[in-house]
Parts: C-alpha cells; sequence; structure tokens
C-alpha cells in the first residue's frame, strides 16, 4: 500500500522508518556518531553505512567545534558543494569551495599528466596555509584526494584540520581510505568501495544541523 505522507513530513517518516529497521535489526548506535550514520543512510537507502563509517576518536566533536568556529569546507566535486548547506556554514562564518573546475588546476593536471583531484588539494593547501583557515575536507568522489592529502601529511607540508573520506569506486578506493584511517589526522571515513559526494555532503549537513546554537 501507498503511504501517504505529507511533503513536509517525508524527511521526518523517512527518519522513523531507518529508526525502526535498524530496531528491528539489533543495531544500536553510538549516541554521538548517530546523526551521522542516519543521514549517511537517509541519502543512500544504505544500511551498510551503521557498520562500515569509521570515526577517529571524538571525531564528531572535533568536526563540529571546527564548523561552530567558522572552518571552511573543500570537496571535491561541484556535486558536494552543491549539497552542502552553504547558508548555515556561512551563518558560523565559514564558506565551501571547489577547486575542481578552476582552469589553472585543469591546465597543471594536464601538464603533470595526474587526476585533477590531486592538483586541486594541493591548490587548496596553498591558500588555506596562506589564509591560515581551519578547513574540513570532504572528498567523495576521488581516491586520489584522499592519497594527495596523505602524501602532503607525511612530507610535512600540510596537514588537513579534519577529513571526511567516503570516495566510491573501485581503483585505489580501498586503499586510500585506509591511508588516512592509519593517520592520526581527526576523520570520519567509509571503509569499502562505497561512497559518493552526496554522502560526504550528508555527513557534513549532518554535522551543521546538530550544533546547538
Amino acid at each position: 500500500m501507498i503511504e501517504h505522507v505529507l511533503p513536509g513530513d517525508i524527511e521526518k517518516r523517512s527518519f522513523e522508518i531507518i529508526a525502526e529497521e535498524l530496531a528491528s535489526a539489533g543495531i544500536t548506535l553510538d549516541p554521538e556518531q548517530d546523526p551521522v550514520i542516519r543521514r549517511a543512510i537517509h541519502t543512500s537507502a544504505d544500511f551498510d553505512y551503521a557498520r562500515t563509517l569509521v570515526f577517529s576518536h571524538d571525531a564528531v566533536r572535533i568536526a563540529r567545534e571546527l564548523i561552530a568556529g567558522g572552518a571552511d569546507i573543500v570537496t571535491d566535486t561541484n556535486m558536494a558543494l552543491t549539497g552542502i548547506n552553504k547558508k548555515r556554514i556561512a551563518g558560523f562564518g565559514g564558506s565551501v569551495r571547489c577547486y575542481m573546475a578552476d582552469e589553472d588546476v585543469a591546465g597543471e593536471a594536464k601538464e603533470r599528466g595526474i587526476t585533477r583531484a590531486s592538483v586541486s588539494m594541493e591548490h587548496a593547501a596553498r591558500d588555506i596555509i596562506r589564509s591560515g583557515r581551519r578547513t574540513i575536507f570532504a572528498i567523495g568522489n576521488a581516491p586520489t584526494a584522499l592519497i594527495t592529502l596523505r602524501n602532503m601529511h607525511d612530507e610535512g607540508i600540510f596537514t588537513p584540520d579534519f577529513i571526511i573520506g567516503v570516495p566510491v569506486g573501485f581503483v585505489n578506493v580501498v586503499e586510500a581510505k585506509e591511508l588516512i584511517i592509519e593517520t592520526d589526522i581527526p576523520h570520519i571515513v567509509n571503509r569499502g568501495r562505497k561512497g559518493g559526494s552526496n554522502v560526504a555532503a550528508a555527513i557534513v549537513n549532518a554535522m551543521i544541523y546538530s550544533i546547538q546554537r
């Protein structure tokens, strides 16, 4: 039977269904991680996120404090940029930026024979070092973005304040995520092949919406 739900109640009902299915599966979520996991499930309709999302120590608290303190967000796709609630980020004093479509990024990537995602992370790092801005990286598509962030960290060039690592795919995806999990950089990473720009944006939004003002 088709369930009649008013347009304004669809999201609320969706979260009720998620709660019911988690309960029926005997899954109890960590209270701090709960909003993030539920929103990842909500945007993907995939309950695997209840067991595959990996949180570093105090990850949600750290990310919330960064956002509330006006941290910027850097994404690896314009899709993730579009999905993040930029108005709420601006309300905290931050901004959201994606370097992938910048002409100089595309030109440099072609000249060096590497991905635009790698070059965009390098450009973002240079801008952050110059500005001194606190920044969260939300990566939902390109494993090479995570690999570049790890390399810069290992070389002492740049270390992000926080990484959301949920790229989707098959080539170097699993390995790139593990490279972040191994570090002491605060992070939320989804183990395995699943993820996506929509999931990266959902994780950011979950933390935005859970900040008490």
